[in-house]
């Protein structure tokens, strides 16, 4: 016996329902909406290492071998990492608080210098007075506000010790469900979704791509310049290792810019100082660096898989990073990738149809 359609009503009213419940399931789930994306991206990420166990162990014990790796390969060393920039953060910002008079007087001693001299002249013909005592506590304050501004990052996250906890203890049992029932959960969103199914695999098909460009491609080459980094500041002297490792690692995900943000500044630093060999140095590694990571390696690890604009890439990581903090670095792209992909469908499948309802 063939089922009768429901009445216009009765689906008007059974739509309704179901609309408020995912909102409510929205905001029930909300408070873990980054434990979940992160889950889902390291999920991604780890889901060949689970497939290649999987063949010789059963699904139970092979996601319980990838969660394990995942601890020692994320979690462990993430730890180390934070207590140290919290320690290094926190020296940044003692020095910062009594460091203008000092870097004030270390200017003084360079101030005959012809790069320093040109440069007071082109700060007078732009109608500011670059002095020693003015240059030394901008300095100390940009350095103070850093480091508290890193410090408290740092110290609320180790602080929180319950929430870290809990928010680690999530990760995990999200990870390892997830890699069991990956290909199910995406069977039944596609179910739910009315998308037709091409379109659907096609939108995570694009997610899969730009996580792995972002987590795999960005993320090595990023983790490598900071590691390279944070050694040349180490080498140099120029400040604490950790602390500048992780934000020349932070900016090497932004294209065009990058490192040389701060490596630039690194290598003026060094010429005023008088240490004009150190300054070469600096600018051969820092070629080196840019030749062997970014026109070399990152192709490689990339490939195709990043097919967006420079500029989209360029701002999607400034606003993710403005409107989600660190982890906006992933979030900022996958957006960006959302829209150009439901972007690339409405106009190949909709497009044609939106226009012939619009009157003219």
């Amino acid at each position: 016996m063939q089922e009768s359609s429901p009445s216009p009503m009765v689906l008007r009213y059974f739509l309704l329902l179901f609309l408020v419940s995912m909102l409510l399931l929205g905001w029930l789930f909300w408070p873990f909406i980054s434990v979940l994306v992160l889950s889902y991206l390291l999920t991604r990420l780890f889901r060949p290492i689970y497939q290649f166990i999987n063949r010789r162990l059963p699904d139970f014990f092979a996601s319980l071998a990838t969660c394990t790796l995942v601890v020692l390969l994320v979690f462990i060393p993430l730890v180390f990492f934070v207590m140290a920039l919290a320690q290094e953060a926190q020296g940044l910002y003692d020095w910062g608080r009594g460091a203008g008079a000092t870097l004030g007087a270390r200017l003084r001693e360079f101030q005959t210098s012809p790069l320093f001299v040109h440069l007071q002249e082109t700060a007078a013909l732009l109608g500011y007075s670059l002095q020693p005592e003015d240059i030394g506590q901008a300095l100390a304050g940009m350095a103070r506000e850093l480091g508290l501004f890193l410090y408290n990052q740092a110290s609320n996250w180790a602080a929180n010790l319950m929430m870290f906890v809990l928010g680690f203890f999530l990760t995990i049992v999200t990870i390892f469900f997830l890699l069991m029932e990956h290909d199910r959960l995406l069977n039944y969103i596609f179910r739910l979704s009315p998308l037709p199914d091409n379109q659907e695999r096609q939108l995570f098909a694009k997610f899969d791509e730009i996580t792995g460009a972002v987590l795999i491609g960005n993320g090595i080459c990023a983790v490598i310049q900071g590691i390279l980094g944070g050694l040349i500041f180490w080498m140099f002297n120029l400040g604490p290792p950790v602390l500048w490792g992780a934000i020349l690692a932070v900016l090497a995900f932004l294209p065009i810019v990058g490192i040389g943000l701060v490596m630039v500044p690194a290598t003026i630093f060094l010429l005023i100082k008088g240490n004009l060999a150190g300054a070469v140095l600096l600018v051969i590694l820092y070629g080196m660096i840019t030749v062997l990571i970014e026109s070399a390696l990152k192709p490689k690890l990339v490939g195709d898989r990043a097919k967006m604009h420079i500029l989209l890439v360029f701002l999607s990581i400034i606003g993710g990073l403005n409107a989600f903090g660190f982890l906006g670095i992933i979030y900022g792209p996958l957006i960006v990738t959302a829209f150009l992909t439901l972007a690339e469908i409405y106009l190949t499948s909709y497009d044609r149809y939106v226009k012939k309802s619009v009157p003219r």
